[in-house]
């Protein structure tokens, strides 16, 4: 943007000064119309003040969102502007007559300054340009002001062309270098393109370099969710104080109440029994026996080491476990399986096998490739095959809960619990024709660590797979408590593991990051803690419905005791 020369005619310092002293000379007496006046605007003023902030109280009292306004609350709102500006004006006569002066004075030496120097050095005022840094002074001795109206005047030509389909929204932060003001551009831009306010959405006090190319992409802000603290739960002889990120009421409650019982019974016990994440291509061949063929030879142990060998060159940590292979007509269904270290393993997974289907294509050059990915692995969707074979953790974890503890701090009995686990996860659960759903609630606890710890939220679907087994032992009189999750998918490295919030949850749990010692060793013990939390929270949602309390807990902590608007 270039700056021109003022054209502003400016009047002579006497004749203004004339102005002035006329302008006192008027305003020491007050007619009584203008008396009427202050009046009237005094007491609208006041009287606006008191309705808004009576109507502001009530408004958060229950819990009603103070941008939410009716005809009234506009009305007076407009009022106490309008009532604001007239007494600002007449109040600050004074203050604006010196200011006018010092205007006056202060533009009469900047012009003979300007003068002079035009004259002296022979500048040419309408080639002189601003520079695009908000902290850059004209030649002009122009104020910083003038320079941040450039900003946003630039700023605004970039919404408008986001706005007509001149720049891609996707290539903001590329284009500008400057993540957060590309989220700031995209944002008003979409603003004027729906013409839906995003106001309550956050924007600043947020990181967007470090989701650049990783974690999301074209931000508009981010969404705050609180993040409570179950525990300590006592697990494998150590304490952990578990994140849980929310919206939830009574969650976080209850599964600290199940760690209370654990912890007063010495503890819960884990154990992981596989460790293998999985992706399944899907290939045709021109015949189900040429498929057959590719089937046999996947699955014959011979060939196993050459095709490991090939699979893990393509990662540091990514190791081959086996292949299983399902034939459907002339399509073949390959899973392989294999350890990804600390991290989740998707994208692990995913290159080694690409490495294997370029090594096929050589040896069955008749092999068509379909996709990647063939839902035989099966990812973020409920499936047998996950159940049975397992995905990412497979791990247990088991309690004894003593009769006192089940009584004084669960509230119920064990013949109680162990009729109701009976009744309601294993029956009720195959009557629905649940798949992996033998539980209360296991997503609930899944769920909320996995948001905390940065983990991939979709995943939650077969990494809530879960069975909870309740049975009395010691003649009756405490309960053995288990929970059998096949399918726990966690990493502790990559992903949204990386975020500052993310990254501060996990180093609450000691499993930041990747363990140098024993690769893999971190993302284990993460996923024992969500198995450990999930038995404590079917501990205590358990008890809870056994005692008859369920409906009780959720109206204390679930609902407002706030009045609601009819």
């Amino acid at each position: 943007m270039e700056y021109s020369k003022p054209t502003k005619t400016t009047m002579p310092l006497k004749k203004k000064n004339v102005e002035l002293a006329s302008f006192d000379k008027t305003s020491d007496t007050l007619p009584r119309p203008l008396r009427l006046t202050n009046a009237l605007f005094f007491t609208l003023f006041f009287a606006v003040v008191y309705y808004l902030m009576i109507r502001w109280r009530e408004k958060i009292r229950n819990s009603t969102p103070l941008h939410v306004v009716s005809f009234p609350e506009i009305a007076a709102i407009v009022a106490l502007m309008a009532s604001c500006i007239y007494l600002l004006g007449f109040l600050s006569i004074g203050l604006v007559q010196l200011s006018m002066e010092d205007e006056v004075e202060e533009e009469e030496t900047s012009v003979e300054e300007c003068n002079r120097m035009t004259n002296s050095k022979n500048i040419n005022v309408d080639q002189v340009t601003f520079k695009d840094d908000c902290n850059e002074v004209s030649s002009f001795g122009a104020s910083p002001k003038v320079t941040a109206q450039t900003c946003s005047e630039e700023d605004e030509n970039i919404i408008q062309s986001v706005v007509q389909g001149k720049t891609p929204s996707y290539s903001l932060e590329s284009k500008l270098g400057d993540c957060f003001r590309a989220a700031a551009i995209r944002r008003e831009a979409l603003q004027k393109i729906t013409g839906k306010s995003l106001e309550g959405l956050p924007l600043e006090h947020f990181d967007y370099d470090s989701i650049l190319g990783q974690c999301c992409e074209m931000p508009v802000g981010y969404v705050q969710i609180p993040v409570g603290i179950a525990g300590p739960l006592l697990l494998d002889d150590k304490e952990y104080s578990v994140p849980m990120a929310t919206t939830e009421g009574c969650l976080v409650a209850s599964t600290n109440r199940g760690c209370k019982a654990i912890y007063a019974s010495g503890g819960a016990t884990s154990v992981v029994l596989r460790d293998a994440m999985t992706r399944a291509p899907v290939v045709r061949f021109g015949t189900a026996k040429r498929a057959a063929e590719l089937k046999f030879f996947l699955e014959d142990p011979l060939n196993f080491e050459t095709l490991a060998a090939v699979f893990n060159q393509s990662s540091r940590f990514g190791r081959l476990q086996s292949i299983k292979c399902a034939v459907a007509g002339k399509n073949l269904y390959m899973r392989f399986s294999c350890s990804t270290g600390d991290a989740m393993g998707m994208n692990m997974v995913s290159k080694g096998t690409q490495h294997v289907i370029e090594f096929l294509e050589k040896e069955f050059p008749d092999m068509d490739v379909i996709g990647i990915s063939g839902n035989y692995c099966s990812d973020k969707k409920p499936a047998a095959v996950n159940w049975i074979e397992g995905r990412g953790k497979s791990v247990v974890c088991e309690a004894i809960i003593p009769e006192e503890v089940v009584n004084k701090v669960l509230k119920t009995d064990v013949a109680s619990l162990v009729e109701l686990n009976m009744l309601k996860n294993l029956t009720g659960s195959a009557m629905a024709g649940a798949l992996g759903g033998f539980n209360a609630h296991a997503s609930n606890i899944v769920s909320a660590i996995f948001i905390a710890t940065g983990q991939d939220p979709a995943q939650n679907i077969e990494s809530s797979h879960c069975i909870t087994m309740m049975e009395a032992v010691n003649d009756g009189k405490d309960l053995h408590v288990s929970v059998t999750m096949p399918s726990i998918e966690v990493g502790t490295v990559g992903g949204g593991t990386q975020l500052a919030s993310q990254s501060a949850c996990l180093n609450l749990l000691g499993v930041k990051g990747a363990n140098r010692e024993v690769p893999g060793a971190n993302a284990r013990q993460l996923a024992t803690i969500v198995a450990g939390s999930v038995l404590a929270g079917e501990l205590s949602l358990m008890s809870a419905i056994a005692a008859g309390q369920l409906v009780k807990s959720h109206m204390k902590y679930n609902r407002s005791n706030k009045a609601t608007p009819k």
